[in-house]
């Protein structure tokens, strides 16, 4: 039970702690598209007022959600020993996270948006635990 869980807080700290990182990493490296854009949206979660979201932004963040949520689902099969248990509780603390997610900036990016967001978490990090299985 033990492994399980650790397994499952690794996959779920590690997922945060990628998206911010991949999301600071991306500010840094494309300063005047993804950087502006971030900006832009952080303020108007903070602060309020008007976001125009921008849509190849949010295309980069899906393509980034699938990428994280593959790696932490990988960590957490990794660190677990096992990828049936451990995966569904990960899913479902991140599915968790972004309805989260999706309730604190529902009305500064568009629908598709959520729902693309949010249903890619369960089964990009489900695919990340089976890839730990693969031997070559």
């Amino acid at each position: 039970m033990l492994p399980i869980f650790l397994g499952v807080m690794a996959g779920f700290f590690g997922w945060v702690i990628l998206w911010v990182a991949s999301e600071k990493t991306l500010c840094a490296l494309w300063p005047a598209g993804f950087g502006v854009h971030q900006r832009a949206f952080e303020e108007a979660l903070t602060k309020g007022g008007p976001f125009t979201a921008n849509t190849r932004m949010l295309v980069v963040h899906i393509f980034l959600c699938c990428v994280v949520s593959m790696l932490s689902g990988f960590l957490t099969a990794m660190i677990s020993g096992e990828t049936s248990i451990a995966p569904l509780v990960l899913s479902a603390l991140l599915l968790a996270l972004g309805v989260l997610k999706a309730v604190m900036s529902w009305s500064y990016v568009p629908l598709w948006y959520h729902l693309i967001f949010t249903a890619l978490l369960v089964p990009m990090a489900i695919l990340g635990s089976k890839l730990h299985t693969i031997n070559y």
